[in-house]
């Protein structure tokens, strides 16, 4: 924990800060790139750093993770860090990178705040994020230790073995291995980073659930195109990645992987499995089916999605068929565009409604889609009585809380 003196300092300086913390993280991201003009291109996804997603994630991180540190009681401050400690180990992050943040987030602390940043309170949010920057290091050592991963060398050539056109807007990969090396198995829910050359020469990092393990050499993808849209009045960017591996990416081809990471993953035990998602949010669900399956699971299993419609759901045969293999599973569909087809059980028009469907307070409920919809679901789930803990999502992007 932090120096008494350190904690009275950020104690009495958390409301400045934090409430300053959204005018000093884009300084600190102008610095950084300014600096090293390479993270923009080779690491960040400049597509968050457009958005602004990326300098208001930094900003409820080191915000959430100093309030924790001077808190009285609750949570631990490591609880915020996992997502993070996994995004970062996808991206080959190094202890090396850790000064060189510390160096411009600093420099913008000062250029923001003046002189209220005395010696004192300087040296008091150095701890803090020493502190934070070391529990991260620690935690991303660890994952590449488990991984059996070089983070020099953090990513690896697959060669693209199979290509599948899952739906108008969404293409299934296998990627495997060039001479046969067995990949690190990954945990169900878990996610590998794809880094994909741009035109202009720059190289872009996207993260995708693992849908399958075809192989000992083999994990299965898919991605979904995003395209350029107007996003409450704004316009939002399409998706540079996704688009580029829909165009450019065929049998044969070799593309940059690295090896599985993520949080989200499935728990063992005997409780009721609730798998709730939207859109291409099914990617996750798809493992922990296959998974599910594959282990001969006798777990009751309750697998809710929305889509737009029956056309544009991406795995919606397989889907079928897995819940279909699962003794004690059952599936329940909303298509906001249900085109000529009549309602049937388990199948609805419109959006998603958890009014009429059972949720056993008891169940472990994993959520995965826009963060709107997951939101909107977290707060019906914790309204009906589900339990705050046994409520699990992702979030691909900049990691925020729901």
């Amino acid at each position: 924990m932090l120096s008494p003196t350190s904690t009275e300092i950020v104690r009495a300086t958390l409301p400045v800060v934090g409430g300053a913390i959204g005018e000093i993280t884009p300084k600190f991201y102008r610095r950084l790139f300014a600096a090293h003009p390479d993270l923009e291109r080779n690491l960040f996804n400049r597509g968050n750093q457009a958005r602004g997603d990326q300098q208001r994630a930094l900003a409820g991180a080191v915000a959430a993770y100093a309030t924790l540190l001077v808190a009285e009681d609750g949570p631990d401050p490591a609880d915020v860090l996992p997502r993070i400690a996994h995004k970062h180990a996808s991206l080959g992050i190094t202890e090396e990178q850790y000064p060189i943040v510390h160096e411009h987030l600093f420099a913008a602390i000062v250029e923001v705040l003046g002189d209220a940043v005395t010696p004192e309170v300087a040296a008091a949010w150095d701890e803090v994020y020493w502190h934070m920057a070391h529990a991260l290091i620690a935690a991303e050592k660890e994952l590449y230790a488990e991984a059996g991963v070089d983070p020099a060398q953090a990513f690896h050539t697959l060669v693209v073995r199979r290509r599948v056109q899952e739906s108008p807007d969404t293409v299934s990969f296998v990627l495997a291995t060039i001479d046969g090396t067995e990949i690190h198995r990954p945990h169900p829910g878990q996610y590998v980073s794809v880094a994909a050359p741009m035109a202009d020469g720059a190289r872009q990092i996207r993260q995708y659930s693992v849908t399958s393990v075809p192989a000992p050499d083999a994990v299965g993808i898919s991605v979904k195109a995003v395209p350029a849209r107007e996003v409450d009045g704004g316009a939002e960017p399409a998706g540079e990645v996704s688009n580029h591996l829909h165009a450019n990416l065929f049998e044969g081809d070799t593309v940059e992987v690295s090896a599985p990471f993520g949080e989200l993953t499935l728990r063992d035990g005997e409780n009721p499995l609730v798998l709730v998602s939207a859109g291409i949010g099914i990617t996750p669900m798809i493992g922990f089916l296959r998974y599910l399956r594959r282990t001969g699971s006798q777990r009751p299993v309750m697998v809710l999605h929305a889509d737009r419609s029956p056309a544009r759901h991406a795995h919606r045969a397989e889907l079928n068929e897995l819940v279909s293999e699962l003794p004690r599973a059952r599936l329940l569909r909303w298509y906001e565009q249900l085109g000529q087809r009549a309602a049937e059980p388990g199948l609805s028009t419109g959006l998603i409604d958890l009014g009429e469907v059972e949720i056993p307070t008891d169940a472990e409920v994993y959520l995965c889609g826009p963060v709107p919809f997951m939101s909107s679901v977290h707060s019906t789930l914790l309204q009906r009585g589900v339990p705050a803990d046994r409520i699990h999502y992702e979030v691909f992007g900049p990691s925020r809380e729901l």
